[in-house]
């Protein structure tokens, strides 16, 4: 029900076949920039189209996050793009969104805790390595946490011991290639802090 209340209370923007966007509760024609606003000042919206009355609201904050992307504003690196194209497709893309969904909220929660961390590293270079590190652990141990609750062998069964172990090979190469990852961002700290 309250769902309801809450959908009744967003703003509803048409999105019509020439591409412009209409803002329904401000009557006036409306940008991607308008849009975006709204995401960062937390206010709910729906974009649907004009004629159809379909949801377009997916499409139009994605092509959102591709503009920032195309002006230089990288929030999202290569290799995350790349995972993420991957998972297209494959057994694992029911889960992808509510992972992601999870994380962010988690990394939002602690977004707070983390600006405070790193302002008070600021003065010591190793200080913020630290911060570093320390996010960056806890986001793997929340990575396979999450990974373990969807792994269909965990059950303690003697041929998932075997599969676990004939992987172990694949499993250490994909962690050499995350300290690789850590490695190059000390160095570029490093670089950036002048140690």
């Amino acid at each position: 029900m309250s769902k309801n209340e809450n959908a009744a209370d967003a703003i509803v923007i048409k999105k019509y076949a020439n591409r412009r966007l209409y803002d329904t509760s401000t009557s006036q024609y409306v940008t991607l920039e308008y849009v975006r606003k709204l995401v960062k000042d937390g206010t709910d919206f729906t974009v649907v189209d004009a004629k159809s009355g379909e949801d377009l609201t997916h499409g139009v904050l994605s092509q959102i996050i591709f503009e920032e992307e195309a002006r230089g504003e990288n929030l999202l690196p290569l290799p995350f793009l790349r995972q993420l194209i991957q998972y297209y497709d494959d057994s694992l893309q029911a889960v992808v969104p509510s992972y992601l969904q999870a994380t962010m909220e988690a990394f939002a929660q602690q977004q707070e805790a983390m600006r405070e961390r790193i302002a008070g590293s600021m003065q010591s270079p190793q200080a913020m390595m630290d911060a570093f590190q320390e996010q960056t652990r806890r986001n793997m141990e929340m990575f396979g946490q999450a990974m373990q609750m969807f792994n269909p062998y965990l059950a303690g069964d003697e041929a998932a011991e075997k599969t676990a172990d004939s992987s172990h090979g694949e499993d250490s190469a994909e962690i050499k290639a995350m300290r690789a990852e850590l490695d190059a961002m000390r160095a570029k700290i490093d670089k950036l802090s002048g140690g």
